[in-house]
């Protein structure tokens, strides 16, 4: 069986008269990165700060390494690192006395190696208001990670970062992953979760609306796969209807058929390309994305 890291009964969360987070219950393994996916209010960073011991919860349990965040918390501080969502140092600070100052707190030797792995120069006298938004970023997440956690929380790890600063960020994301570091994320980009999530928890004003890896939940919905092709002579255009495949429309040369059963209508739309004696020169199949299926999911419990 495989070994949970992060569990997750039954939470409940309240502020006064609102239930913020309503039952919800989900395990995270090691070595995963999970991603907590929910419009603004869905009640994601109510749930990290539950585990990060921030806030206390009204009702279920919590569980990080099996430590009870609200009672185990400096058994807590050794195994979890933690990104939030706004979070801001000195202004006069230098990156290498942030580091000095979290590893004290730590009581372990100045992490300068992680300084370097997010190109953040040890002898930098940049202070922290001249960093731009990518580089506090990539501060913040080293110093996440100063005491080696187990488990590291990211809230929008990516918010207000350029391309390039979304990038760098996802690419240390996946050297953590590999390095056996479980990820638990909370994003509004839906193509970073995709990209980078094993599995994900849609939520749904503060209940969990789905759960699975993103394959799983975008095939479970109602939107239908995409076969975009072209062929040498053109010979399916004008566009029609062929076995399962339904024609929506033709940009220059290509039509677009939209399908439940992608392979199926490969099939069938190859055939006929076959029997007309055409060749194909482009052919794409783009199942619905994590963003359609969110979008779906959101509106249906808004109706």
């Amino acid at each position: 069986m495989d070994e949970y890291i992060v569990e997750v009964q039954d939470l409940v969360k309240r502020y006064a008269n609102l239930t913020a987070v309503n039952g919800i219950s989900f395990k995270v393994k090691k070595g995963e990165v999970f991603g907590l996916l929910g419009p603004n209010g869905a009640g994601k960073t109510t749930t990290l700060e539950c585990l990060e011991g921030l806030r206390r919860p009204d009702g279920g349990t919590v569980r990080v390494g099996g430590i009870d965040p609200q009672t185990d918390v400096r058994k807590l501080r050794k195994l979890l690192g933690v990104q939030l969502q706004n979070s801001s140092m000195p202004d006069s600070i230098r990156p290498s006395e942030a580091m000095e100052l979290i590893c004290a707190w730590h009581r372990i030797p100045p992490r300068r190696d992680l300084l370097n792995m997010f190109g953040l120069d040890p002898q930098s006298r940049k202070q922290y208001r001249e960093m731009s938004t990518g580089q506090k970023r990539r501060l913040h997440l080293a110093l996440a990670l100063a005491c080696d956690p187990a488990v590291v929380i990211l809230d929008e790890p990516t918010a207000g970062l350029d391309v390039q600063g979304r990038a760098q960020l996802h690419e240390a994301i996946r050297r953590l992953r590999h390095s056996g570091v479980t990820i638990l994320m909370a994003t509004h980009d839906m193509a970073e979760a995709e990209t980078l999530c094993d599995r994900v928890a849609i939520l749904v004003r503060g209940r969990i609306a789905t759960i699975g890896t993103p394959a799983q939940i975008t095939s479970a919905g109602l939107g239908e796969t995409r076969i975009i092709l072209r062929t040498q002579k053109n010979c399916l255009l004008p566009g029609r209807d062929i076995g399962g495949a339904r024609f929506v429309r033709q940009e220059e040369d290509y039509g677009t058929w939209l399908c439940r059963d992608a392979a199926a209508s490969v099939v069938a739309l190859l055939q006929e390309v076959q029997r007309a004696g055409d060749t194909v020169e482009d052919l794409r199949v783009e199942r619905p994305s994590l963003e359609e299926r969110f979008l779906e999911l959101v509106e249906r419990d808004a109706s």
